[in-house]
């Protein structure tokens, strides 16, 4: 039976002369995929569970060469209610901010060459004054990502030597970015001082030695110890710093530049207050609270800035012209501590209230009609949800979601087919319920999910 069936399969010539000339791929990769095809159907053949017949299976790989012509990368509608969400890019950018970084981007730009003089210029000059003036601080520097800024950062000051944490703020945050990993391929020594709920200052000052190259500070943005606890403040750790002459480098993590509170939610250390405690240099996010683009930014005294952008390393960590562009235009849209422009889409959907997504959720429902809505189950309700990536952990977010018990189909099935959509939408399954949260959902993509609803 399984020799019939192998009899059946096409060979990778016949399939390329039936292959459209008019294809996006390179001629390669659309025969890596028949072969790849190819393969998975021979072993079906041997198993004596091929169903298809030979056009069949032509037809099937043609398809597949076709679906695969799509960009892999696309457009989604977060319905996870995680604005900061790591799976989807973190901090998503305005269609203005976008816009504005690519008209300026086409052909050449003017990224290390300084039309005034005419000579070589500095990339970051770009942005330097701006994230300088909004920081608070004297100098600053971007890299690629938080992780880059702390190990270079470390590499700069305390390579071959010491490099105190309290045991306290021995974070890891996400993946494999762990605080004593960091340290350690920074090339420095890890030197844990205190206990994970109480360090004191006499704890850092009898563990400097004369091989001591920083203290490392680490804001633990992921998690609150609560109770019998002690933690020494920036400003002692300053003074502490300042006299032992050594480097105080502290990872801020998710680098708030406005107020939180007065923007409705929940608080957050602000870089510019860390600026002002004392710290030598302090390493943030740029998409997170930010709401930039991927990167790493790094602020404080400009001795210290300097030196580390002098650092070999820095080179290998540098980021190119659209992070550079992107992150200008995002930087543009804070106006003072209070006030941030509505073409920054993180804070935007983070601020946007529970009474407005109600109101959004009710058009959505307005758009489906009574036989769908019972179908699918559809309901309307108040939720709460989280900023994500760490980012104002403690307290979570008013917000309001679309729930689906569908009475024909299983939550799982329903949750595929939205992902699986001509319009992907991703959701969360809780037991018999898929959630669609509104949080996290762009305005204009509002007659998007009602599409994507109906066509489920």
């Amino acid at each position: 039976m399984s020799k019939n069936q192998l009899q059946q399969l096409p060979s990778v010539s016949e399939v390329l002369l039936e292959v459209s000339l008019d294809n996006r791929h390179h001629n390669n990769y659309i025969t890596k995929i028949i072969n790849s095809e190819i393969f998975r159907y021979r072993v079906e053949a041997k198993a004596g569970k091929l169903k298809l017949k030979r056009s069949q299976i032509v037809d099937a790989i043609k398809n597949e060469i076709s679906r695969l012509a799509e960009p892999s990368m696309k457009n989604i509608i977060n319905g996870t209610g995680v604005v900061l969400h790591t799976g989807f890019g973190r901090a998503p950018l305005s269609k203005k901010i976008i816009a504005n970084a690519a008209k300026r981007l086409e052909g050449y730009v003017n990224l290390e060459f300084n039309l005034d003089s005419g000579k070589r210029g500095e990339r970051l000059d770009h942005i330097n004054e701006l994230l300088s003036a909004i920081c608070g601080s004297e100098a600053s520097l971007m890299v690629n990502n938080n992780a880059a800024a702390v190990l270079i950062a470390l590499n700069t000051f305390a390579e071959g030597k010491g490099v105190i944490v309290s045991r306290g703020q021995e974070v890891e945050i996400g993946g494999s970015f762990r605080i004593p990993d960091v340290v350690r391929k920074s090339y420095c020594n890890l030197v844990e001082v205190g206990t994970t709920n109480r360090t004191h200052l006499k704890d850092y000052e009898k563990a400097i030695t004369k091989n001591t190259g920083a203290i490392l500070w680490a804001h633990t943005s992921n998690y609150v110890v609560r109770g019998f606890t002690k933690e020494v403040s920036l400003t002692e750790l300053a003074s502490l710093a300042k006299k032992k002459r050594i480097s105080l480098v502290a990872d801020l993590g998710s680098g708030a530049l406005v107020d939180m509170v007065k923007m409705g939610l929940p608080s957050e250390k602000l870089v510019a207050d860390v600026v002002k405690a004392g710290a030598d240099v302090i390493t943030f996010s740029g998409d997170k609270l930010l709401g930039g683009p991927q990167s790493g930014l790094i602020v404080g005294k400009k001795k210290y800035v300097n030196t580390i952008h002098n650092n070999p390393l820095y080179r290998t960590y540098r980021c190119d012209k659209w992070t550079i562009a992107l992150m200008e235009e995002t930087l543009r849209t804070y106006r003072s501590d209070q006030k941030v422009s509505g073409d920054n889409l993180s804070l935007k959907l983070l601020t946007t209230s529970r009474k407005t997504l109600m109101k959004r959720g009710a058009t959505i429902l307005k758009g489906l009609s009574k036989k769908m809505i019972n179908d699918l189950g559809v309901s309307l309700v108040e939720s709460v949800v989280e900023a994500g990536s760490g980012s104002l952990p403690v307290e979570t977010i008013p917000s309001a979601a679309l729930q689906f018990k569908p009475k024909s189909m299983s939550v799982s099935k329903l949750a595929k087919a939205f992902r699986t959509g001509n319009i992907p939408v991703v959701g969360f399954t809780k037991g018999n319920t898929f959630t669609i949260d509104l949080k996290a959902v762009l305005p204009n993509q509002i007659k998007k999910l009602i599409q994507a609803i109906q066509e489920v």
